[in-house]
């Protein structure tokens, strides 16, 4: 596999590249890549180049739902491109156009659910976000763009403290942001008017799956009745939920939960490190996609419009 290639899989498995967005962005660029630098000298071994980048880029982040989509959008029209027996450099082509066709169509994605989510949020309002997302931040940054003074809370997001990401760009950006303590939620959340925060997958009935705490900030929200909302892009929406696949919640290392000396110090324990968790629909007050704002019940509309012609056997190509 091309050195540039693997070193951007292991950029997403590391999580040096993160954000459900930039995954599938990153995994489209990769694949691009793959094609272009192909040494292949037959349409049928481009083909097998193209699934072996495919399948380790898949690999990389099981619960990142982004990813096997993107990857899944080149790779059924390579498979068109293959079935309708292009010339080699025609399929080459075929392939870099779908990653950028991708590409451009996320990044353009993230601006629209700015531009819809901004209108939820009123002059005045104090927001609080969890984890670093594109598309939370860009509906955050919209409405700052538009005028309205707003405040927002960020948690610290453990164990890797991508909150620390989200707060340093809400600041610069001129926003008045304080840091907060993920177990300082529920203490703040009565000064809190709506919490807006983005998607790593979706569900068919509208179930969240994102960064480990999203559920307990849900559940905060939930208690003192203020709006929960949403921003994805509709390439996180899981077609395989349709089909009754449950999403895998990735466990990462416990490295990054406690450093070895300590643990050594503690004694004979086992650490635990899911890096997701799962917030039920009934949660969520409303979804902003790049088509509009949906309820979580409008999860399965959007799946079918776009994965619906999908057989089983064609969800699981790789």
């Amino acid at each position: 596999m091309d050195e540039e290639v693997e070193r951007i899989a292991e950029d997403i498995e590391s999580m040096k590249i993160r954000g459900a967005g930039r995954i599938a962005r990153a995994a489209a660029s990769a694949l691009a890549i793959t094609a272009r630098k192909s040494s292949a000298t037959s349409s049928e071994e481009f083909v097998g180049e193209m699934l072996d980048a495919a399948r380790r880029l898949i690999a990389t982040r099981p619960t990142a739902v982004s990813l096997p989509n993107s990857v899944r959008f080149v790779v059924k029209r390579l498979r068109e491109g293959s079935k309708a027996r292009l010339s080699l450099g025609s399929l080459k082509e075929h392939v870099i156009e779908a990653s950028e066709i991708l590409i451009e169509g996320s990044e353009q994605a993230v601006t629209r659910i700015g531009e819809y989510g901004s209108k939820m949020i009123e002059e005045g309002d104090t927001v609080m976000t969890h984890c670093n997302s594109s598309a939370a931040l860009e509906i955050i940054k919209t409405a700052h763009k538009q005028g309205k003074k707003i405040k927002v809370y960020a948690t610290e997001t453990r164990p890797l403290f991508q909150g620390h990401i989200t707060s340093q760009i809400l600041s610069k950006e001129g926003i008045d942001v304080s840091l907060i303590c993920d177990n300082a939620v529920r203490f703040f959340i009565s000064k809190i008017d709506k919490v807006i925060v983005g998607a790593d997958a979706i569900a068919a009935n509208g179930a969240l799956i994102n960064k480990i705490g999203t559920s307990l900030v849900a559940l905060a929200a939930k208690e003192v009745a203020i709006p929960f909302i949403v921003g994805a892009e509709t390439i996180k929406f899981s077609p395989e939920t349709i089909v009754g696949e449950l999403i895998k919640i990735e466990e990462r290392p416990w490295s990054e939960v406690i450093n070895p000396e300590i643990l050594r110090n503690i004694g004979k324990i086992s650490v635990r490190n899911p890096s997701f968790d799962v917030t039920p629909p009934e949660y969520i007050d409303m979804i902003v996609t790049e088509k509009g704002v949906i309820p979580p019940q409008g999860s399965i509309q959007i799946l079918e419009e776009n994965y619906g012609w999908m057989t089983p056997e064609e969800l699981f190509i790789l």
